[in-house]
């Protein structure tokens, strides 16, 4: 469905000004008419007077990022972008599925609060419940953000972890919008679900071996805690992809919740605290080792003291006992010998 804007249609106040100048001149004319007994010009000025709202309906008010698509007895005439007060055919039909779609997301545009204080006083009985239909039918242009629900899914290491992501988007083409799928709030919806899951499969939530996130054949590092921002672009890219044909464009997605599940987050807690312990023992085993060396090599340069190989292994084992321990030192004095 291609999209046609209609822009010549900026008269709607000369029409209205038109219409209620007919409307006066139909009621005086009949007050005329009737005393002067011209039937005729009667007649005329009745039938105006009784079917003389009916293009009233036709006078349409957009505001700024708003827009009106508009059927004609089942057929697309085309869509009113620019703001503005247009008149249009009066049997001219607004067209959005989605109106009545509330989902969690900001700017949703709501009918039943909206509407014109000067199209209000304008049309009456009819004309006011039509235009009042009209306007809950606007499509909204404005960036607005969606926010989906948790999701439960398996990493590619099978770990099950709970995800939720914010997408900001807008309607770029409301011909495809509107006539190309159902609802389109709805199937923005599904697929970031489709998508979400499609992308993280891909990742670990943390960094592993022998894994490749990029499907060039090469293990990497990525992961979804430490590569959000590649992975954020990744799931924008994906709902791009499934949601253009729908007239829709996704301006950004991000993470905005990740975790493990609740049924293995303990393990994975305790997973990493051992992890951390190891790291650090290693770093203090290290450590102690170069200080070890550092002493035996210096107390042998000053030549302050002659350690056989007994003695040494000795002084390594206690120096290594003092500097790796979890708990301080308690010296004890040896006045005897090592013999």
């Amino acid at each position: 469905m291609q999209e046609i804007i209609l822009n010549n249609k900026k008269n709607g106040m000369l029409f209205m000004l038109l219409f209620i100048a007919l409307y006066v001149f139909a009621a005086v004319a009949l007050v005329f008419s009737i005393s002067g007994e011209l039937f005729f010009l009667t007649a005329i000025c009745v039938i105006w007077l009784v079917i003389g709202w009916i293009p009233l309906c036709g006078l349409k008010v957009l505001k700024p990022q708003e827009a009106l698509v508009l059927t004609l007895f089942g057929k697309y005439v085309g869509t009113l972008k620019e703001p503005g007060f247009y008149f249009v055919n009066p049997f001219c039909t607004a067209v959005n599925p989605a109106a009545k779609t509330k989902l969690s997301q900001s700017g949703d545009v709501g009918g039943e609060n909206s509407g014109n204080a000067l199209m209000a006083a304008a049309i009456k009985g009819a004309g006011a419940a039509a235009a009042a239909e009209a306007t809950g039918k606007k499509v909204s242009l404005k960036i607005m953000t969606l926010s989906n629900s948790r999701q439960k899914i398996n990493d590619c290491l099978g770990n099950p972890i709970e995800i939720g992501i914010a997408v900001t988007w807008r309607v770029v083409d409301t011909a495809k919008a509107v006539f190309d799928v159902d609802n389109y709030k709805e199937y923005l919806s599904l697929q970031c679900d489709s998508a979400l899951r499609n992308i993280v499969r891909l990742y670990p939530y943390d960094v592993a071996p022998n894994v490749d996130t990029t499907g060039d054949g090469v293990a990497d590092e990525g992961s979804l805690r430490g590569s959000s921002e590649v992975v954020a672009e990744r799931i924008r890219n994906e709902i791009q992809q499934k949601v253009a044909g729908a007239g829709l464009e996704i301006i950004e997605a991000r993470i905005t919740y990740l975790a493990y599940a609740p049924e293995i987050a303990a393990v994975m807690l305790q997973r990493q605290q051992a992890s951390a312990i190891i790291d650090a023992r290693k770093m203090i085993v290290d450590g102690a080792v170069g200080m070890v060396e550092m002493a035996l090599n210096r107390l042998s340069e000053k030549q302050l003291v002659e350690l056989d190989e007994e003695r040494k292994a000795a002084m390594v084992s206690n120096l290594l006992v003092v500097l790796c321990g979890s708990h301080d030192a308690q010296p004890i004095v040896n006045s005897g010998s090592l013999y």
